[in-house]
């Protein structure tokens, strides 16, 4: 598996699917008209901070295989890339998938990603941050890495900000989060323009799963993938929690 940069991948030899989803996704990040919401992120593809991977079919073993290995590659490297980095995963969605997945599907799969990714996590769980994902202050971890995860998908129609034609992850390292937050005067006033630019993108406004990361009514995992409408997650407890509680005992 390879970490690409913005500049180089218009000058390599793309299969077909991996050309439309990053010329797809620069618009996306690009348009003037309808501004996507995330400042941060607009500038992280800007500024070239970015680094983007293609991987296979996301039902498949191989995939996950490939999302631990740029997690891996990416976790050590990421600090040199810029301070509004991400990691884009863009997968291989076949048409059967398009055509028959709905929102609830697209998240079963999500998670069925993340915890097939985690078994393959040769390193121990930071010991700061508590292995029960209902803890105010859990987030995903891989290689040591505590990282926000951004879930988009073909099926999400009513909140734009959450579509994408094809099944996508945003990862972006808890370090870049964290550096965006110590100025809190700014941090507060970008924060209310993305609120407002959320308003005006998606037809169902914000939704209330997002809060701030370490509030105590905050729950990052019902951040991860939320639904096309305001209503919650249908999970009572985090769907990953099984797998990472299994593999701590």
């Amino acid at each position: 598996m390879l970490l690409f940069e913005k500049e180089k991948l218009n000058t390599l030899s793309l299969g077909k699917w991996q050309q439309d989803a990053f010329q797809l996704f620069e618009s996306k990040m690009t348009d003037k008209t309808h501004k996507f919401p995330c400042i941060p992120a607009t500038i992280g593809f800007k500024l070239n901070h970015f680094r983007y991977g293609f991987l296979s079919d996301p039902r498949s073993d191989q995939a996950a295989d490939e999302l631990a290995e740029l997690l891996s590659m990416y976790g050590k490297q990421s600090q040199s890339f810029g301070k509004y980095t991400s990691l884009i995963a863009f997968f291989d969605t076949p048409p059967d998938i398009q055509k028959n997945y709905q929102v609830s599907d697209y998240r079963q799969l999500f998670w069925d990603v993340l915890s097939k990714v985690s078994s393959r996590d040769h390193e121990e769980w930071p010991s700061h941050i508590p292995n029960d994902p209902n803890h105010h202050v859990w987030e995903y971890c891989y290689a040591g890495e505590q990282y926000f995860m951004y879930c988009a998908t073909p099926a999400h129609d009513h909140r734009q900000s959450r579509y994408f034609p094809y099944f996508i992850y945003a990862i972006t390292p808890r370090w870049v989060l964290t550096e965006f937050n110590s100025n809190l005067q700014t941090a507060a006033q970008i924060k209310t323009k993305i609120r407002e630019r959320i308003e005006a993108y998606d037809e169902v406004g914000i939704h209330p799963d997002l809060q701030s990361y370490g509030s105590q009514d905050n729950y990052e995992w019902k951040q991860y993938f939320l639904n096309d409408d305001n209503t919650s997650t249908a999970e009572s407890k985090c769907p990953f929690a099984h797998l990472h509680l299994k593999k701590q005992s």
